[in-house]
């Protein structure tokens, strides 16, 4: 895609000499494996639906300067003191502002976890192969792997695609492709996801353009009654002689339904500490919600702790690999296809054995990694980000250091999460 080939270490003999090839200095953002778009060298990202950007700008846009030439600059000598001029101000500022928000919210990174060069080292052999087959034995990667979180079982799944285990409230987006941090949703408003690093920003986002609409639509009323009092008529009478007030009453109004009622959800969710995700997933309504520390706390964790920074570089400069295979051991390659359950993390019972009732619906548009065949072809694990294992128990102790339980932290019974072997292979293969 970029005209870039993998680095040459072999020598060739030219004239006598060995000329040894340099190897190609790529940068991340370059060899990204999710769907995001990156513009001004890896600076800004976005999701694989930045057109709907537009879209989302032009809806905001196009009222307010329709706004502003039939509305607000009538309503300049209709009030003393330059309070009509004041009026247009606000509407400029206002919109500056809400466009603001729309672009910081779709041109950061929402949280993504940096995906795994290799499987995590499998802990069990799949021993289901017949007496005298020649087939070595398959290593096999547990799906789930159980955490304990202000004494709650919670249950954490590989995904298949990114090759680690989901830190908590973290997901799958099948759209960018890429497992996001606290994962929310997947705003087509915004054309990117939303998690743990730009939540917020689509709160005040989605809450300022109620607030903007409300604006239009007040003095759009304002300036009907103006025309009422001044020409002595009916209110369908100053309406018929205005008819972009019409226009933008309505639409105004429609939109106060949409981005309105988007706040109100979205308070719901901070109050009761909720993703859109487990709200939809209807996770909390038999169990208890382990991160739910009241709603002074909850809003402070959306509003006033400081944002983490993000996990990938995407400007960092790396070498660029050649393809790799699946990572063989024993003789047999890592087999990661055990049986799959419809449940993305599911909660336990409060100090129990992680019994807890399975989620109602199947995952199939953000829990589920993609599948390991692509067109026929294996999976390619990522090049030139942070190799090795991920490091899950360090970031899963900082989610419970927020929730003020740091120390909780302990692996389950399914084993540790640093990917770490579980024993040695004792078997090999026979001939």
């Amino acid at each position: 895609m970029y005209g870039v080939h993998p680095p040459n270490n072999s020598g060739d003999s030219v004239g006598g000499s060995t000329a040894t090839a340099t190897p190609e200095v790529i940068r991340t953002y370059q060899i990204w494996k999710g769907s995001n778009i990156f513009i001004l060298g890896g600076r800004f990202i976005f999701g694989p639906d930045i057109r709907s950007i537009f879209l989302s700008i032009f809806l905001i846009v196009a009222p307010v300067v329709a706004f502003c030439v039939f509305v607000a600059r009538k309503l300049l000598d209709k009030f003393s003191h330059h309070l009509g001029v004041l009026i247009m101000v606000i509407a400029i500022l206002f919109t500056i502002y809400v466009i603001t928000l729309l672009l910081v919210t779709s041109a950061r990174d929402p949280g993504i976890v940096p995906r795994n060069t290799h499987p995590p080292e499998p802990e069990t052999i799949d021993q289901n192969i017949e007496a005298g087959s020649t087939q070595t034995p398959q290593l096999r990667l547990p799906r789930f792997k159980e955490v304990t979180v202000n004494g709650f079982t919670i249950k954490v799944k590989y995904c298949d695609t990114c090759m680690l285990y989901r830190p908590p409230r973290c997901s799958h987006c099948s759209i960018c492709d890429n497992c996001v941090q606290r994962f929310d949703h997947h705003c087509p408003w915004v054309g990117q996801c939303i998690g743990l690093r730009n939540y917020r920003f689509f709160f005040m986002f989605v809450s300022s353009a109620t607030l903007l609409c409300i604006y239009v639509f007040a003095f759009c009323w304002v300036y009907v009654i103006k025309i009422k009092n001044s020409e002595e008529t009916s209110v369908w009478g100053a309406l018929i002689k205005t008819p972009a007030s019409i226009v933008l009453i309505i639409y105004t109004f429609i939109c106060v339904w949409f981005v309105g009622g988007l706040t109100v959800f979205h308070l719901y969710l901070i109050s009761t500490n909720q993703s859109t995700y487990e709200n939809f997933r209807y996770r909390y309504d038999q169990t208890i919600n382990p991160y739910n520390r009241g709603i002074i706390e909850n809003f402070k964790d959306v509003f006033w702790r400081s944002i983490p920074p993000s996990k990938n570089d995407f400007r960092a400069v790396v070498v660029r690999e050649s393809e790799t295979i699946p990572r063989a051991s024993g003789g047999g390659f890592v087999n990661s296809n055990v049986e799959k359950t419809p449940s993305d993390i599911e909660m336990g019972d409060r100090k129990g054995n992680g019994s807890g009732r399975a989620d109602q619906y199947d995952q199939t548009s953000h829990g589920e990694g993609r599948s390991d065949l692509r067109g026929g072809h294996p999976r390619r694990s990522s090049w030139g980000r942070r190799s090795g294992n991920w490091d899950l128990s360090s970031d899963i102790a900082s989610v419970a250091s927020i929730i003020g339980d740091s120390n909780r932290i302990i692996g389950g019974s399914s084993g540790s999460f640093d990917g770490s072997r579980g024993g040695q292979l004792t078997g090999q293969s026979r001939q």
